[in-house]
């Protein structure tokens, strides 16, 4: 076989016969031009390029999920606003992993620098997705449906018919479509409609629906935005503040009478409403055979700035409404009211105590602080409330937590409290650091049974206690968010949006009307002129609904008189003279 070597270069790499040396790269590079230089995109075009990707869909649904995942710290890890005591312990329990965790921000997740940069692209990522589609959307409502297609026969849903053009007119097929596509669903046309005159004489029906499907979208999409809004500003603006009241006694309004009291960045100490409130009474049901709670009722005072009073309740899930903000019963339990006496006999305490209730049954842990002796040591008691205590050779335990029989069992400490040192102490916990325990003779801590209306000595010539009465005391949770509303409508206003988007069809409907001569089918041989209607369907994506819309708007076209029953779709030929319909 013959060497063909016309389309080897000098160097060996093949050529194609027929290309021009500049263009397959075998000419002279020092005679010829370079080859093409790719554009840079500059730093205006990189910009361009980060803010189509950051508005973006699948960018705005990466940074909605992102942001989901983002909170689920601040429901693991305890946090600095509503649990600070749980994040010094965690600290304690987990020195070094703590640490890292407290400048990573997940001690206080949602004012944490990589929170609120998602959130902020978020928000900037919806409302660039937005302004460009409303544009879109608004061109689109003012744009007319679509001109009438000249062949049916590729559409996934059609019909036709023949009448007689002396009973059926073009204009009467026409009229009664315009009708039957007009149609009104609260208050809306079902569709848009336009009609115009082809060339050929013809009268065509234009219509198209499903706008609605594009608005629920945008709806769905600002009200996401008005969550995120909604959500930014009430941290910002909301405050919130506990108290525990006992009977008999009250609070105001204001941030140095609450126990706790947090508020955003916002916020401002005057804009507090100033009112007080009393509670009167607290009642709880149990149930005798488990001592299950059933419920639990407040009964308060409230007080407004002008002297008016009025009497209200506060119950589980049913707050009270006061100053814009809502107050929450958020727990109850007992205040033993003691009067403590030092070793001179004077009164060193008297007043009500709160304990804290520990299971089903109210068995409720406590301290007694009494650093105000005329003589002596301070005294620190700790133990417990028994509401109805039953006393056995193995200890003594509550059985029910209706205070039937209470008894307070305390352990005694004296010495040093601590409080003189300017440094904040927990009222639920006693500093042992500065105190000594009183024992018995067999080194066993000393414990005193005390019940209503008792009077017992303490150990080391203390003084005495006397235990006078046991009042109810509530835990109140007052909440204020001014963003509550405006999250509420975001959110239902996404519910509707996204339910029109799923559930609205778009959909395309064209009628042509046309009149044409064709041979009698009666074999008579003469020729009759008829009245020919088409219908056409078209939808965006699958829907099983298109084909029974096309079939309600020939049913509601012009009927013969001897077909006013429209017969069903598909049962008759379409050379038929009277009502026909085919797919």
């Amino acid at each position: 076989m013959a060497d063909d070597t016309s389309g080897t270069t000098a160097g060996g790499s093949y050529r194609p016969e027929g290309i021009a040396d500049e263009f397959s790269g075998a000419a002279d590079t020092s005679t010829t031009s370079p080859g093409p230089t790719v554009p840079r995109l500059g730093a205006v075009g990189m910009l361009r390029f980060a803010w189509r990707q950051l508005t973006s869909m699948r960018v705005a649904l990466f940074l909605l999920m992102l942001l989901a995942v983002a909170a689920v710290p601040g429901s693991v890890f305890p946090q600095q606003k509503q649990d600070p005591a749980a994040v010094a312990q965690y600290m304690i329990d987990n020195p070094t992993l703590g640490e890292w965790l407290n400048r990573l921000g997940f001690f206080d997740v949602y004012a944490s620098v990589w929170f609120s940069a998602i959130y902020i692209l978020l928000f900037t990522s919806l409302v660039g997705c937005i302004l460009p589609r409303t544009k879109a959307h608004l061109h689109a409502l003012r744009t007319a449906p679509p001109r009438t297609p000249r062949r049916f026969a590729r559409f996934p849903a059609r019909g036709r018919y023949l009448a007689p053009a002396d009973l059926v007119g073009p204009e009467d097929v026409s009229a009664a479509a315009v009708k039957h596509l007009r149609r009104r669903y609260l208050g809306l046309p079902a569709f848009r409609v336009v009609t115009d005159v082809e060339p050929s004489g013809a009268l065509t029906v234009s219509a198209e629906r499903g706008y609605l499907r594009e608005t629920g979208n945008l709806v769905f999409h600002i009200s996401l935005l008005g969550i995120l809004i909604s959500f930014g500003a009430g941290q910002m603006l909301e405050y919130r503040g506990q108290a525990i009241v006992v009977e008999g006694r009250g609070f105001a309004n204001s941030v140095v009478d609450y126990d706790t009291f947090e508020s955003g960045a916002l916020f401002d100490e005057n804009s507090l409403e100033p009112f007080s409130m009393t509670l009167d009474s607290f009642e709880s049901q149990f149930r005798i055979t488990d001592a299950k709670a059933q419920d639990f009722t407040a009964f308060v005072t409230v007080r407004e700035t002008d002297g008016t009073e009025r009497a209200d309740q506060i119950k589980v899930n049913h707050p009270l409404d006061q100053s814009g903000a809502k107050i929450y019963l958020q727990g109850n339990g007992f205040a033993p009211s003691v009067t403590v006496r030092d070793s001179a006999g004077e009164i060193a305490f008297a007043g009500s105590v709160p304990f804290l209730p520990q299971d089903d049954v109210y068995t409720s842990q406590g301290v007694i602080k009494v650093p105000d002796v005329s003589t002596g040591e301070q005294v620190g008691l700790v133990g417990y409330l028994l509401p109805t205590a039953e006393v056995t050779d193995s200890g003594a335990r509550s059985i029910f937590p209706d205070p039937i029989n209470p008894m307070l069992v305390l352990t005694v400490f004296h010495g040093d409290l601590g409080l003189d040192d300017g440094v904040p102490q927990n009222v639920y916990r006693l500093d042992t650091d500065g105190m000594t325990q009183s024992l018995e003779e067999d080194g066993t801590a000393v414990t005193l049974l005390v019940g209503q209306g008792e009077t017992v000595d303490l150990p080391d010539g203390l003084g005495t206690i006397e235990f006078d009465a046991l009042p109810r005391f509530v835990a109140l949770d007052l909440r204020h968010d001014p963003t509550l509303g405006w999250l509420l409508a975001s959110s239902l206003g996404a519910l509707l949006g996204v339910s029109v988007s799923l559930f609205t069809p778009r959909r395309r409907i064209w009628v042509r009307a046309t009149q044409d001569e064709a041979p009698d089918p009666d074999g008579s041989g003469r020729t009759v002129r008829r009245t020919v209607v088409e219908v056409a369907g078209l939808a965006r994506g699958d829907d099983t609904g298109l084909q029974g819309e096309v079939d309600a708007l020939l049913h509601a076209l012009p009927a013969l008189p001897e077909d006013l029953t429209h017969p069903q779709h598909g049962t008759s030929t379409p050379d038929s003279s009277t009502r026909k319909a085919d797919r």
